[in-house]
């Protein structure tokens, strides 16, 4: 029996262009001093990173893929195909690295080998949408003697930054401070300087605050007005915006904010034309404002979300949806003078017409830093099996 322990050593979100580094570890847990001890071979074992793509059947008619070759190297037991038993396909996948061969465990010897790579940058965001899904995954594959592959697969997720990689890192370095005393590699310089150029771009796309102000309207008149001092954010952060109806001529009753998101399937890809768009909410707020002069909200953008993205199968997009509730009646019809002697008292109506209507204002989402992101993710840094 071997135990095979991969761990991923700065949690599991990672910025595409990024470098995924894990530590697999191979153990034979039996001690020396065991009757049953003895030495344990592994013929060999293999790392790969691949993406896969899921579907909705209902929603998206995709063509179909020649995957003939691929399915006949499934069959064979003895090939390391990384998603054998994967629901969809893969769409992205990097070269395969040996991580050893022959490998022979002592009882109670553990041996650890520490895999790199670079996650590609051209690839989708990780999502998990009504109607597709893209799922990273980290799969060591690992082999006995005459026996069949076994498959360890270590989930992560993938935040993409437009922009990225498209940015030149400077050559000369020359006049950069430097620590002599400090032996740093260069593949993990440049992820440094990758991540610490994200979370500049990051800063200077959301920092930015101009004040954007709506009127609110509709058939009869003005109901107040909308302010909001930014449109772009990253997730984690909180849309604040605030709401003025001292200056409007129809009485507003009450209204509601969500934040949503719009996932919708390219033209060529729709399995009925003109079918419908997704909305998933992720926070709502609703408030009853009459006699109100001034409110505001504050909506959470969770950590666990996607920032907007664009493939050629699917968009998402984010948005703030409004709704509004008015009077259909001049606004001092809204009370009623009750009919005490000693005091006068004023009480709602019992019915009242009211007109609705809605609004739609279109926001940006970007990521944030991963290491934030890691904090709430539902993917563990360790993983293991037996074999």
């Amino acid at each position: 029996m071997i135990e095979v322990l991969a761990k991923l050593g700065r949690g599991p979100v990672f910025l595409a262009g990024e470098v995924l580094e894990c530590v697999i570890t191979f153990t034979n847990p039996l001690s020396a001093s065991s009757t049953s001890a003895s030495s344990e071979m592994l013929a060999w074992a293999s790392a790969q990173i691949h993406c896969q793509f899921h579907a909705s059947e209902n929603r998206v008619a995709l063509p179909p893929s020649d995957g003939s070759k691929h399915d006949v190297q499934a069959e064979n037991e003895t090939v390391f195909v990384p998603n054998r038993g994967e629901r969809g396909q893969c769409i992205l996948s990097t070269p395969p690295k040996i991580l050893f061969c022959d490998l022979r465990l002592d009882p109670g010897e553990s041996k650890s080998y520490s895999y790199c790579e670079t996650l590609p940058v051209d690839g989708p965001p990780s999502f998990r949408g009504q109607s597709v899904k893209y799922v990273y995954k980290l799969t060591i594959g690992c082999q006995r003697v005459n026996s069949p592959i076994k498959l360890l697969r270590v989930p992560f997720r993938v935040l993409v930054l437009h922009g990225l990689k498209d940015y030149q890192f400077p050559q000369d370095e020359a006049v950069a401070p430097s620590n002599p005393f400090l032996e740093e590699e260069e593949g993990l310089k440049k992820d440094s300087r990758l991540a610490d150029l994200a979370t500049e771009l990051l800063m200077v796309a959301t920092s930015r605050r101009s004040l954007h102000l709506y009127n609110i309207s509709n058939t009869r008149g003005k109901v107040g007005t909308f302010c909001i001092f930014k449109t772009v954010y990253k997730i984690g952060e909180d849309v604040i915006g605030t709401f003025n109806f001292s200056e409007g001529d129809i009485p507003c009753l009450q209204f509601s904010v969500s934040l949503q998101t719009e996932e919708s399937i390219q033209e060529e890809f729709q399995r009925r034309r003109g079918q419908p768009v997704s909305f998933t909410v992720h926070a709502r707020h609703q408030e009853s404002c009459l006699h109100t002069a001034q409110s505001s909200f504050s909506l959470p953008i969770p950590l666990s979300s996607t920032p907007g993205f664009t493939t050629n199968v699917v968009s998402l997009k984010w948005r703030l949806h409004f709704e509004f509730v008015t009077s259909g009646e001049s606004p001092g019809t809204c009370l009623v003078r009750g009919t005490q002697s000693e005091a006068v008292t004023w009480t709602g109506v019992e019915q009242m017409e009211v007109d609705t209507f809605s609004w739609d204002l279109p926001i940006k989402v970007l990521p944030t830093n991963p290491i934030l992101a890691s904090y709430v993710s539902q993917f563990s840094s360790t993983n293991s099996i037996t074999i």
